[in-house]
């Protein structure tokens, strides 16, 4: 189709599924009811860094050389600056990069799998955007203050001072956690008599959400002979860690409530309001959807301090070492009412991650000037 006349918004998303899928959604909807003139191109969330490295040069074949928008907006999996250079229709755009996560500190197994590219992509498309957005202030300050560091990778002719031309051009622009049913102070008990503490852990089973330190806690418990039952959601790939199958033939079914991803979002959230604790072990985590939505189902977190979440949650969530998660559990575990307990005390702002709280923003965002 012809695309002389100009449009208000391009949208791209290299990778269009789980949060990036969300947040898509959430810009479309707003521009349909807003009646914002918009174009929206998408590919599938699959092989990541194939997208990272070659969108671009697919989507410069898809948009048309006389294409024309007021403003463009896409996740740094997109390489802009590539996509500018082959589609310069696109320079006179208001460029906007909404930042995930970042490839300068994303965990790697060992420092030789790190692929320098991904990192020097998010870069460059820094420096042809003309607003970045972060998704918390822990992940736009660990991709500033790391630049310099990160390209010293390069043997020589390195460039400086890009900190201080990237840097006046960012901002935090919280990620809208979905709607949750509202949490009601009550949690459902389990059909036995005895009430035991019910612990969630909803993350990737991968490596880089530390799943040796959870269950290793968890297997100190039951030793210890402290009664609870836990579901392990989120989503698993070709490589789970042999740590899962061990913890499954460990616990077993007397400890065991849900062992793998739900297929429902209902069943999900189900999950979650059934549940007194959520539990975050990770190495890594830029904002954290799945503890949010936790919260937001009444689940008491339970956070290592670093990373994101001393950003996010009050002290009283946070740990400092395995032994200090080990001894918070072994405490709800002794009185399973205590978490819903000390939930309810807790000073908790969870509104300004909802939706209702951000639309404005985003409206902002997307809207001709």
């Amino acid at each position: 189709m012809s695309s002389s006349t100009t449009k208000d918004l391009l949208i791209i998303e290299p990778f269009y599924g789980g949060s990036h899928k969300q947040l898509i959604d959430l810009i479309v909807s707003l521009a349909e009811k807003h009646d914002v003139k918009f174009q929206l191109e998408t590919l599938p969330a699959k092989k990541w860094h194939w997208k990272a490295r070659t969108s671009a040069l697919y989507l410069s074949t898809v948009i048309e050389t006389d294409a024309s928008f007021k403003k463009l907006f896409c996740s740094s999996v997109l390489n802009l600056a590539e996509l500018i250079a082959l589609c310069p229709n696109l320079s006179r755009s208001q460029k906007i990069v909404y930042f995930h996560e970042n490839q300068l500190v994303y965990p790697v197994r060992d420092k030789k799998d790190r692929d320098f590219q991904y990192g020097y992509n998010q870069i460059t498309s820094c420096l042809v955007a003309d607003l970045i957005l972060f998704n918390s202030s822990f992940n736009m300050n660990s991709f500033l203050d790391n630049i310099s560091t990160f390209l010293k990778l390069i043997p020589d002719h390195r460039p400086k001072n890009l900190k201080e031309k990237i840097a006046p051009k960012c901002r935090v622009l919280y990620f809208p956690i979905p709607p949750v049913p509202a949490y009601n102070g009550l949690k459902r008990k389990l059909s036995t008599e005895k009430r035991v503490l019910r612990i969630v852990w909803p993350h990737r089973w991968e490596f880089d959400k530390d799943p040796e330190t959870f269950f290793k806690v968890l297997f100190e418990l039951k030793e210890n002979g402290f009664d609870f039952k836990v579901s392990v959601l989120g989503e698993s790939f070709q490589d789970v860690p042999p740590i899962f199958e061990a913890a499954k033939s460990k616990l077993g079914d007397d400890y065991i409530e849900h062992f793998g991803r739900l297929e429902s979002k209902s069943a999900y959230l189900e999950a979650l309001r059934d549940s007194d604790v959520v539990v975050s072990t990770a190495k890594h985590e830029f904002y954290g959807v799945a503890m949010l939505e936790g919260a937001a189902c009444g689940c008491f977190p339970l956070c290592p301090n670093r990373l994101v979440y001393p950003e996010i949650y009050p002290k009283k969530c946070l740990y400092n070492t395995d032994r200090q998660l080990y001894k918070r559990l072994k405490e709800f575990a002794l009185y399973p009412d205590r978490a819903g307990m000390e939930f309810q005390k807790m000073n908790f702002d969870h509104d300004k991650f909802k939706i209702d709280g951000l639309q404005s923003a985003y409206l902002d965002l997307i809207k001709s000037d």
